[in-house]
């Protein structure tokens, strides 16, 4: 058993939307694939995988730096004996061989999106979905849960976007079973913000069925100020309100804010997740974190993450991933997390999830397909199977 090679390509993602910090006009994305000699069905296993929206792709680290790294292993050293399957502990080793600690940046990314084609690859090995390969290993023998919690993520800022727009977006998603839907502020004047988030009331009811997220662009006397003038509404919860390194700042907000509030997204290692946890003035039967796996080196690091949590006295179901997408679905479903974000509409074809299951009530269920699921979503895979449309067994033997 090897890994024969690992193929990479950026991807644009670029559309007009924006957020209170960035616009995402030329946004990138990397997709990953992972070629084992392992043939399964008269195919050779192929472990796919991708960067989460909002950081670019990574090729040129991948190139320079962590797929070299692989190569030169010898292949023995990155198996996982016991299992009769690649060990992705021993891979992300070998791919953070000689990188010094600290500095989280976009190197988090890039062997984020390799680690998740590993994992793709390993749970295809092993010929069974991802979250059930997770719940057997890791779940302390407890069954992966069979449906996740999920909330429909949009609201964006849009080149003539108007309220009446905002509403239809929202009743879109409320029509398609989603019951909590989550919009952007924090980019332009208070009022016109809170206008735009009573419109959305409108059409989704409660303000629990409504989180706002401010991507980090808030001061601390903006972010109470805000804080103030949406206590009223009772929202689910107020997002990433200030820089996500600035736990002062998250720590006096709790002071003056007392509904939930979420951060964590920008946060891309277990220590930086141990320090919001013990500095940033969160409370664990409030408050959501939002750690995605993609962006912040893979599967491997978020076990150490979970384990953080539970040092800290956090439950796994206060966590619900940024993304998206169907790695955080599986160790949602696998390590009973709080459930996962979705894009319906937005960072086509990496949003959403498997074709032909439908969000009942706020819930979706996972397909029952060895690996992470990317066979089930159709115009994903599609865009996948680019990079290995010539890889056979009779190309893997040669």
């Amino acid at each position: 058993m090897r890994i024969v090679e690992v193929r990479e390509k950026t991807v644009s993602i670029a559309s007009p939307i924006a957020n209170a910090y960035i616009d995402f006009s030329k946004m990138t994305c990397s997709v990953v694939a992972v070629v084992t000699d392992v043939v399964r069905d008269g195919r050779p296993v192929i472990g796919y995988g991708f960067n989460s929206n909002g950081r670019y792709g990574q090729g040129a680290l991948m190139r320079e730096r962590f797929l070299p790294r692989l190569a030169e292993a010898a292949p023995e050293t990155l198996i996982d004996e016991a299992n009769g399957n690649l060990d992705p502990f021993a891979i992300w080793a070998t791919l953070m061989t000689n990188e010094k600690p600290g500095g989280h940046g976009e190197r988090s990314v890039a062997v984020g999106t390799i680690d998740m084609a590993m994992w793709d690859a390993v749970a295809k090995i092993a010929g069974v979905p991802l979250y059930r390969l997770l719940a057997d290993r890791y779940g302390n023998g407890a069954a992966p849960d069979d449906q996740v919690w999920v909330y429909a993520a949009g609201g964006y800022y849009y080149p003539g976007k108007d309220h009446k727009q905002l509403q239809d977006e929202f009743r879109s998603y409320r029509d398609r079973g989603y019951q909590v839907c989550k919009m952007k502020v924090g980019a332009v004047p208070l009022e016109e913000d809170i206008a735009r988030i009573e419109a959305a009331l409108e059409i989704v009811g409660d303000g629990q069925n409504l989180a706002v997220d401010v991507n980090g662009r808030f001061d601390l006397d903006t972010a109470i100020r805000f804080g103030e003038a949406i206590r009223p509404y009772n929202l689910f919860w107020y997002e990433e309100v200030g820089d996500p390194l600035d736990y002062a700042l998250q720590a006096e907000l709790g002071r003056h804010y007392d509904g939930p509030m979420a951060t964590g997204e920008n946060l891309f290692s277990h220590q930086d997740a141990r320090n919001l946890l013990r500095f940033g003035g969160m409370h664990p039967e409030r408050d959501w974190l939002q750690f995605d796996c993609a962006l912040s080196y893979g599967l491997v690091e978020y076990l150490r993450t979970l384990e953080v949590l539970r040092e800290e006295g956090w439950s796994s179901r206060r966590v619900v991933p940024h993304g998206g997408h169907q790695m955080s679905l599986n160790i949602a479903a696998g390590l009973h997390l709080g459930g996962n974000e979705s894009y319906p509409d937005v960072f086509k074809p990496f949003g959403g999830f498997a074709d032909g299951i439908a969000v009942e009530d706020g819930y979706v269920r996972l397909p029952d397909v060895p690996g992470i699921g990317f066979e089930a979503k159709s115009e994903l895979y599609a865009l996948m199977q680019t990079l290995t449309e010539d890889i056979s067994p009779r190309t893997i033997a040669a």
